[in-house]
């Protein structure tokens, strides 16, 4: 189980729903949201400062207002690399653009792309496949 997940998303609804579909899973204790990428990284460059706790799941949103999730991206990557490795950034979109795509395959620090909205179903994958440890079969 996660200790948290943090939504990046200017769309109170769609942090709303997406919150429900992970608190459904069972695999979070938290959810911590934010409107804006600004607010998210004042958050992470506080915790960071004061030792913190790091959400080790985000899930940004690319269109917003002000800081898009492009720019979010570059902010964070500035930051100390040990901290980027407490953190796993999947970024969600409602975006048809291949750019976006080919785009995110090109960022090191985004773990996943997937198209909104996010299901409960969709966030088991993202946590089994990149938090669960793999278990070795005896053949």
């Amino acid at each position: 189980m996660l200790d948290s997940v943090m939504l990046i998303d200017d769309n109170k609804h769609d942090n709303f729903f997406h919150e429900l579909a992970i608190n459904d899973t069972g695999l979070a204790k938290s959810v911590v949201k934010y409107l804006s990428a600004e607010k998210a990284l004042a958050f992470l460059s506080e915790a960071r400062d004061n030792h913190g706790s790091i959400p080790p799941l985000i899930f940004l949103d690319i269109n917003m207002p002000g800081m898009s999730g492009w720019d979010f991206l570059e902010e964070y990557q500035k930051m100390p690399h040990q901290m980027q490795q407490r953190s796993l950034i999947v970024m969600l979109t409602t975006s048809c653009n291949p750019h976006d795509f080919e785009r995110a395959k090109k960022e090191p620090v985004l773990k996943g792309f997937l198209n909104k909205a996010l299901t409960s179903e969709m966030f088991h994958e993202v946590v089994t496949k990149n938090f669960v440890p793999k278990q070795n079969s005896i053949q």
